[in-house]
């Protein structure tokens, strides 16, 4: 039994002495020591930063492109919207990437479906006046759809952008809230 405790002493006292032996080993275990703290530290702090209050979900209506512009995250709202391929976005939870100085905010108020076509962030590729789109390629026009499809997944759609003498659509409450209901309703009304 005695040599039991020695040589468990023998062997606590190896690992202390190679753990501590060499200022390498110390370092590694200060980081250690630094990162595990960070880690524990951060799971149990109390005071969540807080965020700012999310906007009301916009009602649906259409846009014409001077409209559209309103909504490019500078004004007092702070809501951004996008128009890709024919359809307005509100993206203003994504303000990361579609705000004033961000990576894309070249995009906010404004119809960015060339820039997305062509996969460029420039001014030069935005158009003051409505774009069709007639003139991308094939290609390019499967990265629209493509585009449209990420955007109509993450973020809420809230109207058609207008061609100039369109009219604007009458969206309903109901369609507001369920559109696919709304959609099934006029279906049925077709087939009375």
């Amino acid at each position: 039994m005695a040599e039991n405790s020695a040589s468990e002493a023998g062997f606590i006292s190896r690992v202390f002495s190679e753990l501590f032996g060499s200022p390498l080993n110390v370092g590694l275990l200060c980081i250690c020591g630094f990162l595990l703290y960070k880690i524990f530290k951060g799971r149990g702090s109390s005071d969540p930063i807080p965020k700012k209050p999310e906007l009301p979900k916009m009602k649906k209506r259409d846009f014409t492109l001077e409209q559209l512009r309103e909504f490019d995250g500078k004004g007092p709202e702070g809501r951004i919207l996008i128009a890709v391929n024919g359809k307005v976005f509100d993206v203003t939870r994504g303000k990361r990437f579609y705000g004033p100085g961000s990576p894309y905010g070249v995009f906010a108020g404004r119809d960015a479906s060339r820039g997305l076509a062509t996969f460029s962030l420039t001014e030069d590729v935005l158009k003051d006046e409505y774009d069709d789109l007639s003139d991308l390629t094939s290609m390019q026009m499967e990265s629209v759809r493509e585009w449209e499809m990420q955007f109509t997944e993450k973020y809420d759609y809230v109207g058609q952008l207008l061609k100039p003498g369109e009219v604007p659509h009458d969206y309903t409450d109901t369609e507001d809230e369920n559109p696919e209901k709304s959609e099934k309703s006029e279906a049925e009304k077709k087939t009375d």
